[in-house]
């Protein structure tokens, strides 16, 4: 038989049996598309975490307070240090020449309130350098002014969901709201930034460190974040932030430096490990779905014993008869790929839509994937409906027994 006839063969008698084809097709669809929507999300949460550190800087360093080997744990959840992270601390880094920017952070919550309302959220004490470092946008007015960061004035940066919740249309600029027990003047409001590294960037409030601390009644940093003069400068500013602390900490090693581009490698590396097992987690239904036509072709296989046996009577050789059940679960397969690709778009589409943020993409890894595992499956488990077929005795076949 000519390459022609092999495939209309096939198609003839596939679109014979349409139920039983299009059960199969389903299958094999919804299997293709399991993998590649499954990947998709893997591959959109790193995506997702990778753009929120990006958008800090990869040359950024962070000081935590507390040494992560004395516990085993997270340094800012459960370090603990002989010593407070202090603003002197902080203060103390710009004597190298290899630092850019230093912004010391105080973080903490407390109510906000404009006349009649009040709203609870975070206070997040900073210098004018934070402006810099976390690459912030200015709606309106500016932000915290370039003074002495030791000393405490009344002003403050809203975010711009928190300046629509108190003032609605009213101009934030110039008022006077009450943070905690102490009044503040609003001098800017940000840009929306939304959510960065799950801190709401809308719904808070930016005063100068000095305020935070004496608001908050402690002389602790939460981090202080550094930025090298340059990206090759970064591992020899790492050794002067712990040289200088520890000098100042009576040569104690109480503090941790992490660099950005080595949070971020972490990340990139559990998410592209998540996505490859929520991807092995889909694959498993394309196997179902193989085990299905496999399962299906045997009972063809019994239908159409009439039709084997008048072809094996004509002359086709086992092999020609194998090659034309292998073709019927080819064009299965490539067909239930090609439905299963569509159904997966239209699935990413869907989730763009609902959460516009989040970047799903459907890795090529995954399509080509995706559509050879549906491809290798369906002719894996269609051999053995294909031998069976080639084996039949051709007159046996014709009397249907």
């Amino acid at each position: 038989m000519k390459t022609l006839d092999i495939i209309n063969f096939a198609t003839s008698a596939l679109s014979g049996y349409k139920l039983r084809t299009s059960l199969m097709l389903l299958a094999m669809a919804i299997g293709v598309a399991s993998v590649i929507v499954l990947t998709s999300l893997g591959e959109g949460a790193r995506r997702y975490v990778t753009n929120q550190f990006a958008s800090l800087g990869t040359n950024m360093l962070i000081v935590l307070p507390g040494r992560s080997e004395t516990t085993g744990g997270p340094p800012p959840l459960t370090g603990e240090t002989p010593r407070d992270l202090t603003l002197d601390d902080a203060l103390s880094l710009y004597r190298s020449h290899a630092v850019r920017y230093v912004a010391p952070v105080s973080v903490g919550s407390a109510p906000v309130s404009w006349r009649q309302r009040e709203r609870e959220v975070p206070i997040l004490g900073s210098t004018s350098i934070m402006l810099h470092v976390r690459h912030l946008q200015m709606s309106r007015g500016s932000f915290l002014p370039e003074t002495d960061p030791t000393r405490a004035i009344s002003v403050c940066v809203l975010g711009s969901t928190l300046a629509k919740e108190l003032f609605g249309n009213i101009t934030p600029i110039g008022e006077w709201v009450r943070i905690g027990d102490s009044r503040f003047r609003v001098i800017g409001v940000l840009a929306s930034e939304g959510v960065s590294l799950g801190l709401d960037m809308d719904d808070l409030a930016i005063i100068p460190v000095a305020s935070a601390l004496s608001l908050f009644n402690t002389n602790s940093l939460f981090r202080i974040l550094v930025e090298p003069r340059d990206y090759s400068l970064l591992t020899r500013t790492k050794k002067i932030i712990l040289d200088t602390i520890r000098a100042r900490h009576e040569g104690e090693d109480d503090v941790t430096v992490i660099s950005q581009d080595a949070v971020l490698a972490t990340f990139d590396k559990i998410f592209l490990a998540l996505t490859m097992s929520v991807g092995g987690i889909g694959a498993i239904s394309l196997i179902v779905a193989g085990i299905l036509i496999m399962n299906v072709m045997l009972v063809a296989v019994s239908q159409r014993t009439a039709e084997i046996g008048l072809l094996k009577a004509l002359g086709a050789p086992a092999s020609q008869i194998m090659v034309l059940f292998l073709t019927e679960t080819a064009f299965l397969a490539l067909a239930g790929a090609f439905i299963g690709l569509l159904l997966a778009y239209l699935s990413n589409w869907l989730v763009m839509q609902a959460y516009p943020d989040f970047p799903v993409h459907a890795p090529l890894w995954a399509l080509i994937a995706g559509v050879g595992v549906a491809l290798v499956t369906g002719l894996l488990f269609g051999f053995i409906p294909a031998r069976r077929a080639a084996q039949l005795d051709p007159v046996t076949s014709l009397s249907r027994r």
